[in-house]
């Protein structure tokens, strides 16, 4: 078929009609009010021609006149792609020669520069998309515009909003006049934003119903276009998914609102969390949370691991030094957000102090529990203190013995076995041995600059806690340079050489021996997002190994060699440690010596916030390996379509899987696709409220000019050099001296400090892995700076101050 009539077409009609028309013909199937038309379909533009007697009968049924003409391809108005704007539309066609003219129009619209750039950006395959074209009777409208039905600004599901604006539609999709702006809720009749309005009461009243009605029959929240006659007879033109939204927290029977705060990002995670990794980091998470008395409900939100602190933010102890706890790993974003929590009344103080989620009961075995671990802290502590070397040389002891530990045992023939291996891991256990010495490390980096407050600025406690010694990341990355360093000889071919032919080279076994072998045996365990058991480690696949090796032969200026650097960073930490001494000895004796002492700890044993990580991570590599092979027992009975699959199960899937041969399969295709949505999002929220609102979208917008974004000081300096926008550093090429931008950063991304200039990220935490690392090597880094990936573009010359928390394009 060539023509079809809009009220034929259906959704499963996509790949014939395109998405528009798909909707609009549900919509009429639905007795919506739709102008009546007719749609020239893929069949027609794969011939290549236009059906001309077939349109101009087409046409003539509808009475000729003035009609619209859309694009409507099959990429179209679909759930997560709604190619808004990216086709052509031509209005006002009153023949059946400029009918031609614009169908023609619209099928070459389909390869305009901004509809293939929207393509690639959304990984979709340009042979993959047809063009078809609807043809609908125009409407003369009094007032047209758009209705959300859900807030796309903030993200809130029981908020309208409303643009509306006199004559054509297109004045509001295009900018192109005085738009009036409507806000539909419970608590307001939807009384223009801004005066003068162009819709009376009744005319919002009927939208809100529109609007209830489609987001209730199609299952999901409307980008709704209308248009309302000189009659007053209100025309629906269109209705998609609003594809923006971040998922719902999930529903919950308790009436009043629930507040999420975001946990991924501590471990520098943006990425999608794979179901099989999301199911072990819950219980990680949770585990670590209830050993220091607390309990808090760990959900999955768009993939991501967000916990719930109402009960924390409700509770009148609780809540007086929530703010302050988040400090550390969360950082100022979270606790900006936290604020404003903690002062709404929704959120105010609950009477009475019964057990709730968010504290465990007072008393029995949970109360025990947490003294037991009081006294643990209090001696681990102390001990960690008193002897810093000896503590050292425990946590290095036992991350060998977990190493040795994490090997699954022989004999593991069958899935079932490797199965059984899998569930009878304990992820969250982890020794006193090492938990008390990095404990007591991130007690001694934070505390003197509350005791040298007024005394000592912070940046110059920054650079006391650069160049840090004991830190296993740091090791790795230098180990990693020299590896480079001593590679000389196939300089070329490491540059000129794509990572994922080095890769394969290398797991062939016909790659020149660099040393990478090695290297693999002591670091291949780890990976970026390497907490998602569902991630590929480093020995699986070296691809962003190679990529860093090249990044680091590009270096050429000796002063600028990463153990240099290094060395500067930690001579540089103790001369300011010693003039620091003798300042604070003069003008605070008491506090000055207490100050001194920490900050000469904190050298010792800051390093060590990584060590915890780097072991545990030797138990999720063989757990990975294990479930691996799992997936390949499963992949050959043709219960999964590839081993790798079982990544996209939890493990009682998986379970059901290998002993009753349920087929997951369908159910690992849907979570893929929704696995690659979600990963192309650019930005995740810092806290959620339970009706979809991001909480930082209604906070006051933060003070910056076009030049000058505002963030968080966590490493001092002030470096200015080209920007390099980064979003995955397994493909990253960086020029040395290139100021490094990204959402955030984990553990793997930290190979890449070592050439950069320095580091602007959008979360984080002073003390988080990125930050901390970056001064280690002495790079000044700002964090927490909103939409510097976006505002930011790769070659714009930054400067990037550390001490003042600000990045200034220039």
């Amino acid at each position: 078929m060539r023509v079809v009539p809009l009220s034929e077409a259906t959704a499963d009609m996509v790949d014939l009609v395109g998405g528009k028309a798909a909707g609009l013909g549900e919509l009429i199937a639905r007795g919506e009010r739709v102008p009546p038309g007719f749609c020239v379909t893929t069949e027609a533009y794969r011939q290549g021609t236009v059906p001309e007697r077939e349109v101009v009968e087409a046409y003539q049924r509808l009475g000729c006149g003035p009609v619209a003409v859309r694009s409507s391809a099959t990429a179209e108005d679909l759930p997560d792609a709604s190619f808004a704007g990216q086709h052509h539309t031509v209005l006002n066609v009153t023949d059946a020669a400029e009918l031609m003219a614009a169908i023609v129009k619209c099928w070459e619209s389909l390869h305009s520069d901004r509809a293939v750039a929207y393509r690639e950006a959304r990984a979709v395959e340009d042979a993959s998309v047809l063009m078809a074209v609807v043809v609908q009777r125009m409407i003369d409208p009094a007032v047209a515009g758009v209705l959300f039905t859900a807030n796309p600004l903030t993200g809130c599901r029981t908020e309208m909003l409303v643009d509306a604006a006199a004559g054509l539609g297109t004045m509001v999709v295009d900018g192109a006049s005085a738009v009036s702006h409507y806000t539909l809720n419970e608590a307001t009749d939807g009384a223009p934003d801004d005066a003068p309005g162009d819709l009376t009461p009744a005319q919002r009243a009927e939208l809100r119903a529109v609007g209830e009605r489609l987001q209730a029959q199609f299952g999901q929240p409307q980008d709704v276009e209308w248009a309302i006659d000189r009659e007053g007879t209100l025309w629906l033109l269109q209705s998609r998914p609003i594809t923006t939204l971040f998922p719902l927290p999930p529903a919950t029977a308790k009436p009043l609102p629930r507040v999420y705060l975001e946990f991924g990002h501590v471990q520098g995670m943006l990425q999608p969390v794979t179901p099989m990794g999301m199911s072990t980091l819950r219980s990680m998470v949770a585990a670590m949370l209830a050993s220091v008395g607390v309990r808090v409900n760990i959900v999955d939100i768009g993939g991501r691991l967000y916990g719930d602190l109402t009960d924390l933010a409700r509770d009148r102890f609780t809540r007086k030094r929530l703010v302050q706890l988040m400090a550390v790993d969360f950082g100022p974003r979270a606790q900006a957000v936290m604020e404003y929590v903690l002062a709404d009344p929704r959120f105010a103080p609950r009477k009475g102090r019964a057990p709730r989620e968010g504290r465990a009961p007072r008393a029995g075995a949970a109360n025990g529990a947490a003294l037991r671990t009081a006294v643990r802290a209090v001696a681990g502590i102390t001990r960690t203190l008193a002897r810093p070397d000896a503590a050292r040389l425990r946590v290095f002891r036992a991350i060998d013995r977990m190493r040795l530990e994490s090997t699954a045992p022989e004999g593991l023939h069958t899935a079932a076995d490797r199965l059984r291996f899998v569930q009878e891991q304990d992820l969250t256990d982890s020794p006193d041995e090492i938990i008390w010495p990095i404990v007591t490390g991130m007690l001694v980096a934070a505390l003197p600059a509350r005791l040298l407050k007024g005394i000592a600025r912070p940046d110059e406690i920054h650079t006391v806690l650069g160049g840090m010694p004991h830190n296993v990341t740091i090791e790795m990355d230098l180990a990693l340079w020299r590896l480079a360093q001593g590679a000389g000889e196939h300089r070329r071919l490491l540059l000129d050489t794509p990572a994922e032919d080095l890769a394969d080279r290398y797991r062939r076994g016909v790659l020149p021996d660099i040393g990478l072998a090695a290297f693999l045996d002591t670091y291949g365990h780890r990976g970026v997002a390497e907490v998602d058991l569902g991630v590929p480690r480093w020995d699986e696949d070296p691809s962003p190994v190679f990529a860093m090796i090249a990044n680091y032969l590009r270096v050429t200026d000796p002063q600028q060699a990463p153990d240099r650097r290094f060395a500067r960073a930690a001579e540089a930490a103790e001369a300011t440690l010693r003039e620091l001494a003798a300042r604070t000895r003069r003008r605070r004796p008491v506090r000055g010596r207490i100050a001194t002492f920490l900050l000469r700890r904190a050298r010792s044993l800051a390093g060590l916030r990584e060590a915890g990580k780097f072991a545990g991570l030797f138990r999720l590599r063989a757990v990975r390996r294990q479930l691996l092979l799992v997936g390949a027992d499963l992949h050959r009975a043709g219960l999964l379509a590839r081993p790798d699959d079982i990544m996209f199960l939890t493990i009682d899937e998986a379970t059901s899987a290998v002993h009753a041969g349920a087929d997951h399969r369908d159910t690992v295709t849907a979570r893929r696709a929704a696995h690659r949505t979600e990963s192309r999002r650019r930005s995740v929220p810092v806290a959620l409220l339970s009706d979809g609102t991001d909480v930082e979208a209604i906070l006051p917008a933060a003070a910056h000019t076009d030049r000058v974004l505002s963030g968080v000081g966590a490493a001092a300096g002030r470096v200015t050099g080209p920007a390099r926008v980064v979003r995955d550093p397994a493909t990253a090429h960086i020029e040395p001296g290139e100021i490094l931008i990204a959402a955030t950063t984990d553990p793997g991304w930290t190979p890449l400090f070592l050439t950069i200039g320095a580091l602007v990220t959008e979360t984080g935490a002073i003390m988080a892995h990125g930050p901390t690392v970056a001064r280690e090597y002495g790079i000044p880094a700002v964090i927490c700076v909103p939409g510097a990936t976006r505002k930011i573009s790769t070659g714009q010359v930054v400067t990037v101050d550390g001490a003042a928390g600000t990045v200034t394009i220039d």
